[in-house]
């Protein structure tokens, strides 16, 4: 008679298995499904040819279908999944855009005009100082002012 190795070995390491499937999927049920479909899994293929190997595909079958389950949780469907409100974002961009013209308002205009080319088109220090005719230096300073004096504002705005 043929020695059956991946029945012997799914029975002698059936309860660690277990218990390694149960702490990743925190369910016993699942658990359970997991152990059952690494085992299908591997009978199907048949090509196994020691105890050692049977243990280690085991255990590695075990662990990517714990991996897989734990992934397919945390999809979710488009039909499950909340669609944003768009009245409600639409709102929020409002809000938004006037806090972003509240917080600028108290800034001079250069400061103004340096924020808007760093922030809002993304140039960099040095761009920004030749598009303006300044020291790369200045265009920092400026920055940095605007910066602590949007700090400031954000404060008081929102105590």
């Amino acid at each position: 008679m043929e020695t059956d190795f991946l029945t012997s070995a799914f029975m002698e390491a059936r309860g660690r298995l277990h218990g390694f499937a149960t702490r990743l999927l925190r369910d016993e049920e699942d658990a359970a499904d997991a152990l059952q479909d690494a085992y299908l899994r591997l009978r199907c293929r048949g090509d196994i040819s020691s105890d050692l190997e049977a243990r280690r595909k085991l255990a590695a079958v075990i662990r990517n279908l714990c991996i897989d389950r734990l992934r397919q949780r945390r999809t979710v469907s488009l039909d499950q999944a909340a669609l944003p409100d768009l009245a409600a974002s639409e709102d929020t961009a409002r809000d938004t855009a006037e806090l972003e013209r509240e917080l600028r308002k108290g800034l001079s205009e250069l400061q103004q005009r340096v924020l808007t080319l760093i922030v809002d088109e993304g140039l960099e220090y040095a761009e920004a100082a030749q598009r303006l005719g300044m020291s790369t230096e200045a265009v920092r300073m400026n920055m940095s002012r605007a910066r602590a004096k949007i700090r400031e504002t954000y404060k008081r705005l929102n105590r």
